[in-house]
C-alpha cells in the first residue's frame, strides 16, 4: 500500500509540474484545428465539445500515436488527425456490428471523411477490440466520447473488462480519456443514455488506472432528466471528462 501511495504521489507531482504548459498547448492545438480545413458542420460543434481544451487536458501532442475508440462517423478522428500532425498516427476504431446500424450510417460517414486519403495519418480499424492488430503498448492516448455509458449500463463487468483490454494497447503511463453524459442519482441512467460519474471512476479504478477529472464540459443548463437525444438538450448535455493514466508496476 505504501509503495502504491508513493508511486501515485510521484505521478501527481509530475502532472502538477506540467500544468503551466497546458495553456500554451491548448493554444497550439486550437491553431492546428483552425488550420486543418475541417468542415463547417464539424467546426459548428466545437463550442459544445471544446476540442482544444479536451485534448490539452488529456496531453495530446504532435507526433503521438492516438486512437479514437468507437469513433462512429469520425468527428474526433479528424480532430485528433489535426492535433497529432503529419508525424503522428490516428487509429479510427469501430466495432463491425456498430457500422451496420441505421443502414450503415457511420460506415458511410467514416468512408466519406477518409475519402481520397484526405487524412493521410489516419488508419481505419473496423474490428473487435481484441482483434485490432495494433501493436501492444504502442498508443499514447485513447479517447472515447459518449460511448462508455452504453457498455457500462448493459454490463458493468464488461465495461471493466474493456478498460483492462485497452491497457494492453496503451503505453505505460499513457492515457485513456472518457467523455460521457452525466447522470444524477435517482434517475434511470440507462434509459436516458447517461451514467453516474462515480460509476465510471469506480470502473476505471477497478481496471487499474489512476483517475483525474475535469469540468471542461460541465453544463448548468442540463437538468439531467432528459434523454440525451431529445432535441431540447442534444449537443448541450452536462458531460464529465476523465483522464485515466495507465500506471504500470
Amino acid at each position: 500500500m505504501l509503495r502504491n501511495l508513493i508511486k501515485t504521489t510521484c505521478l501527481m507531482i509530475s502532472l502538477l509540474l506540467v500544468l503551466p504548459q497546458l495553456q500554451a498547448s491548448e493554444s497550439e492545438l486550437a491553431a492546428s484545428l483552425a488550420a486543418a480545413g475541417r468542415s463547417a458542420e464539424d467546426t459548428a460543434r466545437d463550442a459544445g465539445r471544446q476540442p482544444a481544451k479536451v485534448l490539452a487536458f488529456l496531453g495530446v501532442e504532435p507526433g503521438m500515436t492516438v486512437m479514437d475508440l468507437m469513433a462512429s462517423g469520425g468527428w474526433y478522428t479528424e480532430v485528433l488527425s489535426a492535433a497529432v500532425g503529419p508525424e503522428g498516427k490516428v487509429y479510427a476504431h469501430n466495432l463491425p456490428a456498430f457500422l451496420q446500424f441505421r443502414d450503415g450510417m457511420y460506415d458511410k460517414a467514416m468512408t466519406r471523411r477518409l475519402a481520397d486519403n484526405r487524412l493521410p495519418n489516419v488508419v481505419r480499424v473496423d474490428a473487435e477490440l481484441d482483434q485490432t492488430g495494433i501493436k501492444p503498448f504502442s498508443v499514447d492516448v485513447v479517447i472515447t466520447a459518449l460511448n462508455f455509458h452504453d457498455i457500462f449500463n448493459r454490463d458493468p463487468d464488461a465495461a471493466v473488462a474493456m478498460l483492462k483490454q485497452l491497457r494492453k494497447l496503451i503505453k505505460a503511463n499513457g492515457v485513456l480519456g472518457i467523455i460521457d453524459h452525466r447522470a444524477v442519482k435517482g434517475t434511470d441512467a440507462a434509459k436516458l443514455h447517461r451514467m453516474l460519474e462515480k460509476d465510471a471512476v469506480a470502473a476505471a479504478k477497478r481496471a487499474g488506472y489512476l483517475v483525474s477529472s475535469s469540468e471542461i464540459l460541465a453544463s448548468g443548463e442540463d437538468d439531467h432528466q432528459q434523454l440525451v437525444f431529445d432535441p431540447a438538450i442534444r449537443g448541450k448535455t452536462d458531460r464529465f471528462l476523465l483522464k485515466l493514466v495507465n500506471i504500470q508496476e
